[in-house]
């Protein structure tokens, strides 16, 4: 036969074993055989060992000795697994060679691999061979899977088991505290602990002293062998005189107390229901306090926010308006998102707590008044329509206030080169200079008038001008309206003074007029050409100095063109200038040839040739700058150009993909593909590249800050703005979420209704086929039709399945026999899965519903039966009962919370546990 379990060989029952313990072992994979060169743990475990494999060998009317010789041959390492298990073994062979001694072990130890065991490096000729390490591995391994490993206790199993049910019997001993299998049971109370909490009559625990472990110790083992048939695994002197312990000896030993002590599991039982139900209670109640906090806060900060997006105080200039914009830009990066995360994480605990009261039969969660999710949804949709309006707000500020500091340059540059023209011009027309003159110099005044007239006809467009922008200023509600009127109103005063002046002056020339003869027709002509030249370049030069705001391409490129065109006409002008410096010439050539002694300047006008080639000369020092300046803005408005083309590439992708992917989870939400598990999986998988996806959603940010800063306000290249896709963003995360949330609940549903996958499918099958709309959500009468396509009758007081037929048949039942719905049982079902009058009827609530109509759970009687188990049969408990019975947490929670007993069998401190039963679950019992 080979030896499958000889050193250096594959051992072939080397995986886990079947079931859900499987791989129990894996856990005591610490077995560290080197230990046992401590000759103080390896004698532990000898006696330990051989008297736990004596309890159980006598049981067949033998026994062992030695444990590592009288399992050599195998054959009473065979019984031993019959008498454990209760199952027969291979036939043993009774021959005395050394291959009949492997055969046995072989089989003994296919045996064990066989039950889901995993044995390392143990072989049968090492057993044969009598090595003692392996013997003992052995043996460990044996005691571990038929003594320890179907210990469970709550939720745990095993060793964890063994180590909960040892605190939870010890939690009420003074100087007990059970946390190993090695130090804290060196000093022998754990043990009469154990003893005396099942059998108290046995153990007088209040003599017993801490300081005294050997007589602990000797009292619990000699207890335990006489009255309890747990022979003697361990003498007292070997535990307290090691350091530490054997935790595999203690374990072995502990678990002996555990199997004898087993048929009083009742009232633990009884306890642990108690336990179970008050712990959802205690939880439920942290999630309420919890779920208060979060609302109040949240609702706190609403309403301070909601007042500050709703100021509308304007600023008086661009730099402290920017300031609100920048706060506010803040606001939205900083303090807004996080407060998107709580109001999300706000609804889903909502969901969850309600979830949990109804899968354990409580009354469902009403939130202080005011403090409703649709209470702070409404407070939310108050706070995003506050926040639309106040960004237009600011937009239309920073724009308005643009548009009056152009205006208000604009004024203060025509009124400055007006006035710099009016200067000296009244005290020029008071001259009274006519008296004194000659004829030639009366008629040469009469032109210089003339010429004066033309001029100031030519700059009543510039007053009407001035008067216009005052206007726009204030109708514009300008800051500094005040000092723009009174300095319009000086301008126009002086006008009016100017014309005034102009008209006496000339009707006083005119009176004088026949007196004058001649006058020089040449310089005449000078004036009258060189009076509208030198207003044209004056107003070239204004207009060429004029600022101009621009915010688009074609914008600026109509400026260029007109700028272009302007330069056109310069050719002309020139020829112009020339033609007029030539009249000047040719007037100083007739004086000079004739011997004509001219007075000096010109007397009919002011504007000198050096006057017009200055002008001239700064006419065309400003057109290059007028050229530089229009480039720069014509670069500039490329530059946003191509900020709005980036934007507007990467949002044509971010705007669609988020819908897309708003539309593929609605689907998923809707599709039944594989079980529940698969369908969380695949959402969190889902929501993982969702949020991968972020990045993308922080350089579109990026890009929108760059154009803010810019201060673009339009982009003809995209209709998504960076306000729809941050809306968008929030809902796709909140609906990922949700719908997340809601797989949970319904694993959570389920696992604690035990409906089996076939059910959820059905269930989710029915309910897609009536949600026509694939909302999520079902009318009335939509889950009337539900209801019956999964064969429920609720004419009754009572749901109940008409029968195995399938959807087809007994809708066609149903139409044969006129059958309808009552509508007073309908509207009792329509109350429990929708208990706000919604209309609606949410897939969750479906399977709240349907799951318990199909499974149990504990109710008000059951909880009622275990505190009567705890009390003796008796109609009260009192509090020393609870904590003997209950964790000390537990025990008080009841305490506080039972109102005193008042039958007549009651005594001082009796306790009703019936009606604190009846309220844990409300009113009623559903």
């Amino acid at each position: 036969m080979v030896d499958y379990h000889s050193a250096g060989q594959p051992y072939p029952y080397g995986g886990n074993g079947p079931g859900p313990n499987g791989d129990y072992m894996a856990q005591e994979d610490d077995w560290d055989r080197d230990l046992l060169l401590d000759p103080a743990w390896e004698k532990q475990q000898r006696k330990t060992f051989t008297a736990w494999c004596n309890s159980h060998l006598r049981k067949a009317g033998t026994q062992i000795e030695n444990i590592d010789e009288d399992f050599r041959d195998g054959l009473k390492l065979m019984l031993l697994l019959e008498v454990i298990s209760g199952e027969r073994l291979p036939k043993p062979e009774r021959g005395k060679m050394r291959v009949h001694k492997i055969n046995n072990v072989n089989k003994a130890l296919d045996f064990i691999a066989s039950k889901g065991v995993k044995l390392v490096s143990i072989g049968a000729e090492e057993i044969v061979d009598g090595n003692a390490k392996m013997t003992l591995g052995m043996i460990w391994t044996i005691i571990l899977r038929f003594a320890i490993q179907d210990i469970s206790v709550e939720e745990t199993s095993a060793k964890e088991g063994l180590l909960l049910w040892c605190q939870r019997k010890t939690a009420p001993y003074k100087n007990v505290n059970v946390q190993n299998f090695h130090i804290s049971w060196k000093d022998g109370l754990a043990f009469n602990a154990l003893i005396h909490r099942h059998r108290p009559e046995l153990i007088e625990y209040d003599k017993l002293r801490k300081d005294d472990p050997v007589t602990n110790l000797n009292n619990a083992f000699e207890v335990a062998e006489k009255y309890l048939d747990i022979p003697k695994m361990l003498d007292a002197e070997d535990i307290v005189n090691t350091a530490r312990p054997d935790e595999k000896a203690i374990m072995t030993y502990v678990s002996s107390f555990y199997h004898a002590f087993s048929g009083a599991q009742k009232a633990e039982t009884a306890a642990n229901r108690i336990c179970k139900v008050l712990a959802v209670n205690q939880e439920n109640e942290h999630l309420m306090e919890d779920y208060e906090k979060l609302a109040s806060d949240l609702l706190e900060w609403i309403k301070r926010t909601i007042p500050w997006l709703e100021d509308r105080s304007p600023q008086k200039t661009i730099q402290e308006m920017q300031q609100k914009l920048e706060d506010f830009r803040d606001y939205r990066r900083v303090h807004k998102p996080p407060k998107v995360q709580e109001k999300c994480q706000l609804e889903i605990n909502f969901n969850t707590l309600q979830t949990k009261l109804r899968l354990s039969n409580r009354p469902a969660f009403m939130p202080s008044e005011g403090k409703m999710v649709s209470d702070i949804n409404n407070g939310w949709q108050h706070l995003e329509q506050a926040e639309k309006g106040y960004e237009e707000w600011l937009l239309n500020e920073i724009r308005r206030l643009e548009r009056l500091d152009h205006l208000a340059e604009k004024f203060r540059q025509k009124a400055s080169i007006h006035e710099a023209w009016t200067e000296g011009k009244e005290a020029m027309l008071k001259q009274k200079d006519y008296e004194t003159a000659t004829l030639s110099d009366i008629k040469a005044l009469i032109r210089k008038h003339e010429a004066f007239e033309s001029d100031l006809a030519a700059h009543q467009d510039r007053v009407e001008q001035i008067a216009a922008i005052a206007q726009e200023l204030n109708e514009l509600d300008y800051y500094d309206s005040p000092s723009v009127n009174a300095r319009c109103q000086k301008i126009c005063d002086q006008w009016d003074v100017l014309g005034s002046l102009t008209h006496s002056r000339r009707e006083a020339l005119e009176k004088t007029e026949k007196q004058l003869e001649t006058i020089d027709e040449l310089h005449l002509e000078y004036a009258k050409r060189a009076a509208p030249f030198n207003n044209w370049m004056e107003s070239a030069m204004e207009d060429l100095q004029d600022m101009f705001i621009v915010h688009t391409i074609e914008e600026i490129e109509g400026l260029i063109a007109a700028h272009d065109q302007f330069k056109s006409t310069l050719p002309d002008a020139d020829k112009e200038r020339e033609a007029i410096l030539g009249i000047q010439r040719e007037a100083q050539r007739i004086a000079d040839f004739n011997s004509i002694k001219l007075s000096g300047n010109n007397p009919y006008t002011s504007v000198t040739p050096q006057i017009i080639n200055s002008k001239w000369e700064r006419v065309q020092q400003l057109v290059p700058k007028r050229d530089h300046a229009l480039l720069d803005e014509q670069s500039k408005q490329q530059s946003n150009e191509h900020l709005r083309r980036q934007f507007a590439s990467q949002a044509n992708i971010v705007g669609p993909w988020i819908q897309t992917k708003m539309e593929e989870i609605g689907r998923i939400s809707i599709e039944m593909n594989g079980t529940l598990e698969d369908q969380l999986n695949h959402l969190k998988q889902y929501e993982q590249s969702i949020v991968d996806y972020k990045p993308n959603i922080d350089l579109l940010e990026q890009q929108h800050q760059l154009i803010q800063e810019a201060l673009i306000f339009d982009n003809k290249h995209t209709n998504y703005t960076m306000e729809h896709i941050r809306v968008g963003w929030e809902q796709l995360l909140t609906t990922i979420a949700r719908t997340i949330n809601e797989v949970e609940n319904q694993i959570l549903t389920r696992d604690a209704k035990g409906i089996s996958q076939e059910q959820m499918q059905e269930f989710r099958a029915s309910f897609n086929h009536f949600d026509k709309d694939h909302g999520g959500a079902l009318g009335p009468e939509e889950f009337k039709a539900c209801l019956i396509s999964l064969g429920y009758d609720v004419e009754n007081d009572r749901q109940k399945r008409t029968g195995s037929m399938d959807t087809d048949d007994f809708r066609a039942l149903l139409i044969s026999t006129g059958y309808s719905l009552g509508d007073a049982e309908f509207n009792r079902i329509m109350s429990v899965v929708d208990p706000n009058n919604s209309g609606i009827v949410t897939f969750q609530a479906f399977i709240d519903f349907m799951s318990r109509e199909t499974t149990d759970t504990d109710t008000a009687d059951q909880v009622i039966a275990s505190f009567k188990v705890l009390a003796g049969d008796k109609n009260y408990i009192t509090a020393e009962e609870l904590r003997r019975e209950l964790p000390p947490d537990q025990a008080e929670y009841c305490i506080a919370r039972m109102a005193p007993y008042q039958g007549p069998d009651a005594i001082p401190g009796a306790l009703d546990y019936k009606s604190f039963s009846t309220a844990l679950y409300g009113e009623s019992d559903l």
